[in-house]
């Protein structure tokens, strides 16, 4: 399933920040583009909105936390990345902004 996501992750001091898109969604973990590298076993938080289609209620967005399992490198300078989603949280309306 391919759904826009806002993923920040941490290397060393550093954390980096983009918005991309899904590959592959499930309960257990997301595959997902990142335009460099990142390390496995660092952390990220992925922020995404499960839509109409999904919820019959509404968009509903969605805070997941986890870890990068596997990257690989990709033909078009992007890294495709494996995150397994150790917990997540839906954030209400008023939350729609933090990540």
């Amino acid at each position: 399933m391919r759904l826009p996501l806002t993923v920040r992750w941490t290397t060393g001091a550093a954390i980096g920040e983009t918005s991309t898109e899904s590959r592959d969604v499930s309960s257990r973990g997301v595959y997902f583009f990142l335009p460099r590298d990142v390390k496995e076993g660092a952390p990220v938080e992925i922020l995404l909105t499960l839509p109409n289609k999904i919820t019959l209620a509404g968009p509903v967005k969605v805070r997941c936390l986890g870890r990068v399992q596997r990257t690989e490198s990709r033909t078009e300078g992007t890294v495709g990345v494996v995150a397994a989603i150790e917990r997540y949280e839906f954030l209400r309306s008023d939350n729609e902004d933090e990540i």
